[in-house]
């Protein structure tokens, strides 16, 4: 009896040393991935930032940044799919993704494609749908200049990436939550165009003033000479 149980405890021992090792090791590749994540959003985000301040060198170095390190972290977690897709390395791309095409819609530049980014396609929908609050600040800035052609224009972007994201109609579980970025999305659409109609309004009213005060003006002019 005593020998089988000496016999058991000595197959557990490998069983757990084992398994320990293998613990260690994925731990210790999530502790590489989880800041690597970290920087990826931090650059990310300043790389938005430094668009919003027309900075276009300054936001594509921390483009390539971020991209480093969104990467750096997948391949980190690469023999260990459970990790990989447990959030934070989805976040990191979703982060990377959005200022991408940011940049890239701002500056008129060709849309950047999933593949070409290295970001899974769940994370660049979410990506590409929060891009969308960020063009609404955008629109805004070119409404206090009165740039109308430019806010119809991120107007048009806007909308476009919302008629897209609706057509995706699959499982959370597959789109990373995609329905409730779309959610989001339209209510950001919404309130921008129901904001640049409001504008435009106002715009055009002003110019007819204008128009009928010059005209008066014009008239008066006339009258005494």
């Amino acid at each position: 009896m005593s020998g089988r149980d000496d016999g058991i405890a000595g197959e557990l021992d490998a069983v757990a040393s084992a398994v320990h090792e293998r613990f260690t090791a994925k731990h210790q590749a999530r502790e590489q991935a989880l800041p690597l994540s970290r920087e990826a959003i931090r650059h990310s985000a300043n790389a938005i930032r430094a668009i919003h301040r027309h900075d276009q060198e300054t936001a594509r170095a921390l483009l390539a940044q971020a991209r480093t390190k969104a990467h750096g972290a997948a391949e980190a977690l690469a023999a260990y799919p459970d990790i990989l897709h447990a959030g934070f390395v989805h976040d990191a791309q979703k982060e990377y993704a959005e200022a991408a095409t940011v940049i890239a819609l701002v500056t008129g530049e060709p849309l950047p494609r999933p593949e070409a980014l290295g970001v899974q396609d769940a994370s660049y929908l979410n990506g590409l749908g929060e891009a969308v609050g960020e063009l609404r600040r955008f629109l805004l800035d070119s409404l206090r200049g009165g740039d109308m052609a430019e806010c119809e224009r991120l107007l048009t972007m806007m909308d476009d990436v919302y008629a897209v994201l609706v057509t995706i109609d699959y499982p959370d579980a597959i789109t990373g939550g995609l329905r409730r970025t779309t959610d989001v999305t339209r209510g950001i659409l919404e309130k921008t165009r129901g904001d640049l109609t409001v504008a435009a309004r106002q715009h055009e009213l002003e110019r007819r003033m204008a128009e009928f005060q010059a005209a008066l003006a014009q008239g008066g002019d006339s009258s005494g000479g």
